[in-house]
């Protein structure tokens, strides 16, 4: 578990695909399948699809507090309905306490994990005026060339259910935020990987933390 601030905001990587971020006198949570121990209650959780591993109902429910809001897909309704929950689908923009969202599609590309035709999704969140892209569980998609004005990308390395190292780093520098940060590696034993290979392959002019 580590952290990386910029431009006043603060992101931190909780483990797999679990991130925190504050700013903005916000609490912000996205996937939180990993915690730390007595974690600060949430403003809003970001979930990107309905697997166990990112929608993690137990952990939103030690989150929630009674402002605070759950943005998810659509097939977590059933786990999620009594909370305060805005359900999505790819390709929306839209506002929620006061922070800018847009809605990226996530899906493999010749893989049977994830599908274009669940409507899962990555998110663009703007806080404090930085825009954060975290990619959720997708391969390098054709839509990630439309990405615009990335100040913080995260994007998974750990190959079988998304992207590999090098896809990444081809993402990367695609995308070409201004710092990237790897995920979803070496938490689960499907999902070996190794960040310094995956530095190595993005281009100079962004940086890459890795945050453990």
């Amino acid at each position: 578990m580590g952290k990386f601030e910029y431009g006043g905001v603060t992101v931190e990587l909780l483990g797999h695909a679990s991130v925190r971020i504050k700013g903005d006198g916000k609490v912000i949570y996205i996937d939180p399948y990993v915690l730390d121990e007595n974690p600060e209650k949430a403003d809003i959780i970001f979930v990107t699809h309905e697997h166990f591993d990112h929608c993690a109902t137990e952990n939103i429910r030690k989150l929630v507090k009674s402002d605070t809001t759950v943005v998810a897909t659509e097939d977590c309704l059933s786990k999620l309905a009594d909370l305060n929950l805005k359900t999505v689908v790819p390709n929306q923009e839209f506002e929620v306490n006061g922070v800018k969202v847009e809605t990226v599609p996530a899906y493999n590309l010749g893989k049977p994990f994830h599908t274009p035709r669940s409507n899962w999704v990555g998110y663009v969140i703007t806080v404090n005026g930085v825009r954060i892209y975290h990619a959720g569980d997708t391969d390098f998609i054709p839509e990630m060339r439309e990405l615009r004005d990335i100040d913080i990308a995260l994007l998974p390395i750990g190959g079988t259910f998304t992207m590999n190292e090098e896809e990444a780093a081809k993402a990367t520098n695609v995308i070409r935020p201004k710092v990237v940060i790897p995920m979803h590696y070496n938490y689960l034993r499907e999902t070996r990987a190794d960040p310094i290979k995956f530095k190595n392959l993005v281009e100079e002019g962004i940086e890459v933390e890795i945050i453990l």
